[in-house]
C-alpha cells in the first residue's frame, strides 16, 4: 500500500478549511462556492490519482491537481475580497494551497 504524498495530505486539510469556509455563503454568491467545492476536492483527488499511476498520465494528473489549487485561489480570494469568509481561516487554506502547489510543481517538475 502506497504512503499519501504529503501533497496529498495538504492538499485534504486545505480543501476540508476551504469547503467548511463556503458553506455559509450568501445566495449571490453561491455559485463561486459551488466552484470552491468542485475544485478544492478536485486537488487531493487529482493528486491521488497520479500517485497510482505512471508515466505521462500520472503527470496529467499532478498538472489538473495544480490548475485546480490555483483556482481554488482565485475564488477564495474574490469571496474574501467580497466580505463572505473569516478572513485568517481564509489565510489558512490560501497558505494551504499554496504550499500543495509548490509540492505539485515538484512533482511535475522533478530535479534531475
Amino acid at each position: 500500500m502506497h504512503q499519501p504524498l504529503q501533497a496529498q495530505v495538504y492538499a485534504v486539510k486545505a480543501a476540508g478549511i476551504a469547503i467548511s469556509l463556503v458553506r455559509s455563503v450568501p445566495a449571490p454568491l453561491k455559485s463561486i462556492a459551488d466552484q470552491v467545492v468542485r475544485a478544492a476536492s478536485s486537488v487531493p483527488a487529482n493528486i491521488s490519482e497520479g500517485h497510482g499511476r505512471s508515466g505521462r498520465d500520472r503527470t496529467h494528473h499532478w498538472r489538473i491537481a495544480y490548475a485546480s489549487a490555483k483556482e481554488v485561489d482565485v475564488h477564495l480570494q474574490l469571496l474574501l475580497q467580497a466580505g463572505a469568509l473569516n478572513k485568517s481561516r481564509t489565510k489558512i487554506a490560501l497558505d494551504l494551497f499554496d504550499s500543495v502547489r509548490a509540492m505539485t510543481w515538484r512533482l511535475i517538475h522533478p530535479r534531475k
